[in-house]
């Protein structure tokens, strides 16, 4: 298949998501050697989880198909620019390439706006709408020095 087909077949995937009232138009394929090894539509309103994104549920039914946690030599094909939170999973599974439709100002249109995200992201913690609170920073890190040493950790 050629990069055009499998983006026709994430953007088939949002329309058949928008007809049949599982979600938000957004679809996606994953492809590996040609061939797509991961599928996802957007389930955020079918099944109540806000994070239940075209992009997060194909990672997770590729990874399922490949029997791994990371995506190293995939592409990903997304009918619209990933939001902020698929932007940092992609990333976590390692695809190597983001193909996209729909930009993010299109998704904003169709009254998908994520700018408040990215705003967010640079305020300083204080100045988020969301507060932030440190609490039990010294027992949380004695955690990751006994991850630093334990001998059955998996990398990633």
């Amino acid at each position: 298949m050629y990069k055009e087909e499998f983006m026709k077949e994430a953007i088939a995937l949002a329309h058949k998501c928008m007809e049949d009232g599982s979600g938000g138009p957004f679809g996606v394929v994953i492809v590996k050697d040609g061939r797509v090894v991961g599928r996802g539509r957007n389930r955020v309103t079918a099944d109540n989880d806000p994070t239940a994104h075209a992009e997060v549920m194909a990672i997770r039914d590729a990874c399922r198909q490949l029997d791994t946690f990371q995506l190293d030599g995939c592409e990903i094909y997304t009918s619209c620019e990933p939001c902020p939170m698929c932007f940092g999973a992609i990333y976590w599974a390692h695809i190597d390439r983001i193909y996209y439709a729909a930009n993010q100002y299109d998704a904003s249109d169709a009254g998908f706006d994520d700018s408040f995200i990215y705003k967010e992201i640079d305020l300083p913690k204080s100045e988020r709408s969301i507060p932030f609170e440190q609490h039990e920073r010294a027992d949380a890190v004695k955690v990751f020095e006994q991850w630093k040493k334990w001998e059955g950790r998996i990398d990633y």
